[in-house]
């Protein structure tokens, strides 16, 4: 078996190798760039992490990796025109090098180039690889469209939250895990079960960097402290604040701020969490999801030897200051 460094070096030579046609250009030299951008590459590394927990053999599980890859960064494309962000891992974003229609377009066709990776499965195990991937794939759009509305909306539960990151973070990780155990012959309930694991992961992740805009280290976060609370971005922390406070001190403060109005939004609203244990009751939370996450991974009947470097991955993950 692999550890993580290794997988991901495995990843990288993978997309490396990765051809598109060459004309027209401007359709395809945005898929080449942003697949160069680089990153963590956690959601394919993921794939063969699963796999191999049942197969070593890593050449199908590639074809998996490669697609949830290339999914990652359509999505990756069409956010950044949403957001109008104009860096992607400190690089120009695509939208802002070639223009927002080139942009779309670009997207669209690295989700058919997802697709005509994983045609390259082999038949006994396509049919349900291809519904893991769409069915994740629908998961994170459908996350997506709640994100957005929530901005327009001010009654957003904590519930209607979680169920937000789920589909917009976590089913990526779990589909990623379950497409890997697929391609690998794995059982129904191994399978299910590992999307389970990630799943629940996804969730405690996406929690904990609720947690890390506003009490992370500011020389190890690599963006300003309390962005969630100037963009009165609807995190759990946010309405969990709102709950608990029983809308008092922390309305007032939900105001698009700039420069030193901004900072003393970010001292305000953090002093509300802690007067009423914000951070806290979201640790629990992040708890909750975790052992749930590592009862899903104890469940797959695999030895546990196999299963270290998802649990290494896991601690990686959570025990992060950034």
């Amino acid at each position: 078996m692999h550890n993580i460094s290794e997988l991901q070096v495995i990843v990288e030579e993978a997309i490396k190798q990765l051809r598109y046609p060459s004309k027209p250009d401007k359709l395809y030299a945005p898929i080449s760039y942003i697949m160069a951008l680089g990153g963590k590459r956690i959601r394919p590394v993921l794939v063969l992490m699963a796999a191999e927990l049942f197969d070593e053999d890593l050449k199908e599980p590639l074809h998996a990796a490669m697609a949830i890859e290339t999914f990652h960064n359509f999505t990756l494309i069409h956010d950044d025109i949403m957001d109008n962000a104009p860096l992607r891992r400190g690089k120009i974003t695509v939208h802002e090098k070639w223009g927002v229609n080139n942009a779309i377009l670009s997207g669209d066709v690295m989700m058919v180039e997802a697709n005509k990776q994983l045609s390259n499965l082999d038949i006994s195990v396509l049919k349900r690889a291809l519904f893991t991937f769409n069915s994740t794939a629908q998961g994170v759009c459908q996350g997506q469209q709640l994100d957005m509305e929530f901005e327009n909306r001010d009654d957003v539960t904590l519930e209607e939250y979680i169920e937000m990151i789920r589909l917009k973070t976590a089913v990526l990780i779990g589909g990623a895990l379950k497409l890997g155990a697929e391609v690998a012959n794995a059982s129904v309930e191994d399978a299910e079960n590992l999307y389970s694991f990630g799943e629940n992961l996804g969730i405690a992740f996406q929690l904990q960097d609720d947690i890390l805009d506003v009490y992370a280290s500011p020389e190890k976060f690599g963006k300003q402290i309390g962005g969630d609370i100037i963009s009165n971005k609807k995190t759990w922390l946010m309405l969990q604040a709102i709950q608990e406070a029983e809308s008092e001190e922390i309305l007032t403060m939900l105001q698009v701020s700039e420069g030193d109005e901004a900072l003393l939004k970010v001292k305000t609203v953090t002093e509300i969490y802690n007067k009423y244990k914000i951070k806290e009751l979201a640790e629990t939370q992040v708890k909750i999801y975790i052992d749930k996450a590592m009862q899903a991974l104890d469940n797959i009947k695999v030895s546990d030897e196999r299963k270290v470097y998802l649990r290494a991955l896991t601690q990686k993950l959570m025990v992060r200051d950034n």
